[in-house]
């Protein structure tokens, strides 16, 4: 019996392990095989299916730029119900934040407090405020734009906001994490996890507003107010 050429045993080989690699990485099979289901479901059900489940978590960490009236801030937040605490940069400032209720704390350098001005008076009140937990009244023009990255329910509220029609698009990862992205019409792509429970792992905003990851889902953690030596009220000290 004539024995195969080289050739012959190498397409053999190749349909072979062909196969066999296909099967093991699903390649060509169905793309939602093992996972939760979520896939298969209509746009509409996994969007819904998504926005119960991040409700429901008592947690979240959330990561990523955000475009908002021309500036652009990159976040690194931890998000509970009564609040959260992380790090927000905003051209090259960066600054702390921690909300507990309604209490809303930010902490920077000295530089951060400076940037409108290089006078004796603004230097002196910098000074005051560098390293400390600012308390941040609630009338201040920027309470409520600051204590939005700090509201795990207002972020999350932002993920559910399409561009037109959402309607179902590739299935893909983040991480290691196989996803279903939901697109909008008109923009806005959202990724939801295949694996567990349908959290939201990924938004790309529309506009090219910005791209955010949450990761930890359901991961509590403890708010703890700082050390009152450690708070300065600017509404009543700074400028005294």
């Amino acid at each position: 019996m004539r024995q195969p050429g080289r050739r012959t045993a190498a397409a053999l080989l190749a349909v072979a392990t062909g196969g066999l690699l296909t099967g093991c990485l699903g390649f060509g099979g169905d793309p939602d095989a093992g996972t939760n289901g979520v896939g298969k479901l209509p746009a509409g059900t996994i969007e819904q299916k998504a926005k119960a489940a991040a409700d429901a978590a008592r947690a979240v960490r959330l990561a990523g730029t955000v475009v908002s009236a021309g500036h652009t801030f990159r976040l690194d937040m931890r998000l509970r119900g009564n609040g959260g605490v992380g790090e927000v940069t905003e051209g090259g400032d960066t600054f702390q934040l921690l909300r507990i209720g309604d209490d809303l704390y930010l902490k920077a350098g000295a530089d951060f407090y400076t940037a409108g001005g290089s006078d004796k008076d603004s230097q002196a009140a910098a000074a005051k405020l560098s390293g400390k937990y600012v308390k941040v009244p609630p009338g201040d023009p920027s309470y409520q734009q600051f204590s939005g990255f700090t509201d795990k329910k207002t972020l999350l509220a932002d993920l559910f906001v399409f561009d037109g029609t959402v309607r179902t698009g590739e299935h893909r990862k983040v991480g290691s994490t196989r996803t279903i992205a939901l697109d909008g019409q008109r923009g806005g792509s959202l990724d939801v996890s295949l694996k567990g429970a349908p959290y939201p792992l990924r938004y790309e905003r529309p506009g090219g507003a910005g791209t955010l990851t949450l990761t930890d889902w359901g991961e509590d953690f403890q708010l703890a107010a700082p050390a009152k030596s450690q708070v300065v009220d600017y509404g009543k000290t700074v400028g005294k």
